[in-house]
């Protein structure tokens, strides 16, 4: 199989630059204006020069490793058949449009499809066959089926089977055994040693607990290796199949010492949230950190469309009440949207009043207590005692994300209030946070993250947090938006917590649309050419390893 990179992008991007804050040319092709919506950044860090040489070594390794989780990736989203055909394609911005999305289908946009030749997305990707029906995959005799770590595939009668990923890519991942195998032979550090001696098994049996567990004590490495299936967004039949990807990461010390207070209070956290007493009973692991990093490759799921700007993780729910979770903040990509697309969009959209309310502190804040927020609330049913991952199902993610906005934007204001936070004030981050959410939608009616958005956006507007003054721009009435996040919230944690899918649904369907004036808002934006998302130039040669 022919390796295909985030390709030649050099006539394709040049746009991504020079047109920003423009008017589109009326020559300029529909998918040449799409990959435009993209912003270059470079993904450098001063920090990588303080490494030693082998975390220098070391870096490199992950980024080679990254590159087969990319590879993966392709196949679980796409598959290496239509991935290959993209060299076939004769126009440079449609092959470069492609890439960014890692398929035929725009994240962006509803994952409509852009390619010729293909129709909507696949429910299950390529996790499943697309044929399959739900009778035939109920009616299959494996317990494997319902893994995290297996694929369904069809037989030559046509019959399905189940192959765990340590087999289906198995190729792929004795690449990774052995960069594995020369990675622990130079870490220094007896953490990340043990986790990369961990996670090396894991590859091996798909069994990742012993090394989310392993993961959870890393907690003085000045690098991080998050690596494998780890987020089940895209599998939409049965929201079980993990997606492979990495991050590379380099710890920013001074901001994570900033930050490290908070990981202790999470049970007090825990107590304050706006809900009912029956919903907030668990009690949350503190043994789990937040911290602050410089991400320097993006690789598989979390470099498709939209760019992850933080991590929360593990997912697995036995890890988070045993342990908790781990908070890393990805300083330098917040940096890159703060400024490539928050402060022009607030420029265009916020009443001249506020705008300066719109900063990079609430902005950091914000998005650092989303990821606080996901380890809260409620992990099990109060109705069965299932995970509430388990009981809605396809539905889990878009609420589980419309819950770290709110309940992270809560805590946030709680923690201005009682002077822990003191670099920003409550109306920023409100206002910052309801700025944010028009970035957000754009991500499309498809995508978790985009669909909280629009369920939120909807119940501000509708709770008065916000309104438009005769110049079309948004004033921001922060008691109300007060208010109205805490009336989100609890009816966020009480979906959770009772567990009802159809419910789920039913909600998410009346209240996860755009309505028409938000829809005009946000062909305003895109008609000032404000950038959707980024796209990275990054590797080993540009961090200058």
């Amino acid at each position: 199989m022919k390796k295909l990179t985030v390709f030649a992008m050099a006539a394709a991007l040049f746009m991504a630059a020079g047109c920003k804050g423009k008017k589109a040319d009326e020559n300029t092709s529909e998918i040449q204006q799409k990959v435009n919506e993209y912003a270059v950044f470079e993904l450098k860090s001063d920090l990588v020069q303080n490494l030693s040489a082998n975390e220098k070594e070391l870096v490199k390794i992950f980024i080679e490793i990254g590159k087969v989780m990319d590879d993966i990736y392709w196949d679980e989203y796409f598959g290496y058949a239509n991935r290959a055909s993209l060299d076939t394609l004769s126009d440079p911005a449609m092959q470069a449009f492609a890439r960014i999305q890692y398929g035929a289908w725009d994240r962006l946009d509803s994952e409509r499809p852009f390619l010729p030749g293909y129709g909507e997305r696949p429910a299950g990707c390529n996790f499943y066959p697309t044929d399959m029906t739900r009778e035939e995959f109920d009616a299959l005799e494996d317990p494997l089926k319902d893994s995290q770590y297996s694929v369904i595939r069809r037989d030559a009668e046509g019959k399905l089977y189940v192959l765990p990923y340590h087999e289906a890519y198995k190729e792929e991942l004795a690449k990774v055994d052995a960069l594995l195998e020369k990675a622990i032979s130079l870490a220094d550090n007896a953490g990340l040693k043990k986790y990369l001696e961990a996670r090396r098994e894991a590859f091996r049996t798909d069994d990742y607990f012993n090394s989310d567990m392993v993961w959870m004590d890393m907690k003085d490495s000045k690098l991080d290796f998050v690596v494998g299936p780890i987020e089940n967004y895209d599998d939409g039949i049965n929201g079980l199949k993990c997606s492979h990807e990495a991050f590379v990461l380099v710890k920013d010390e001074e901001w994570s010492n900033d930050l490290s207070k908070f990981a202790a209070m999470l049970p007090e956290m825990q107590k304050l949230l706006p809900c009912d007493e029956k919903y907030k009973k668990e009690v949350p692991g503190t043994d789990c950190d937040i911290n602050v990093y410089d991400v320097v490759y993006y690789a598989g799921d979390c470099n498709a469309g939209s760019k992850t700007i933080a991590i929360n993780l593990p997912n697995d729910e036995r890890v988070q009440l045993a342990k908790g979770s781990r908070r890393l903040q990805l300083k330098n990509a917040m940096q890159a949207k703060f400024d490539n697309i928050m402060v022009p969009i607030a420029k265009l959209m916020v009443c001249p009043e506020q705008v300066d309310s719109v900063t990079f502190n609430a902005f950091f804040g914000n998005t650092c207590y989303h990821e606080v927020a996901h380890g809260l609330g409620i992990k099990n049913t109060v109705t069965t005692g299932i995970p509430c991952r388990q009981a809605l199902g396809a539905q889990y993610s878009a609420w589980e994300e419309a819950k770290a906005d709110v309940c992270g934007l809560f805590l946030t204001e709680q923690l201005i209030e009682r002077g822990e936070i003191t670099n920003t004030t409550v109306a920023q981050n409100y206002i910052t946070f309801i700025a944010g959410i028009l970035r957000s939608v754009r991500f499309g009616a498809t995508e978790a993250h985009g669909v909280a958005n629009i369920m939120c956006y909807n119940y501000f507007l509708e709770h008065g947090a916000f309104s438009r003054n005769a110049d079309g721009k948004y004033v921001i009435d922060v008691d109300k938006a007060r208010e109205a996040a805490r009336g989100w919230a609890a009816i966020i944690i009480a979906m959770e917590g009772e567990g009802d899918m159809a419910a789920a649904k039913a909600y998410s369907d009346r209240n996860g649309k755009i309505s028409a004036d938000l829809q005009r808002d946000l062909d305003a934006i895109r008609d000032a050419n404000i950038p959707r998302d980024i796209v990275y130039k990054q590797g080993a040669d540009v961090l200058g390893l």
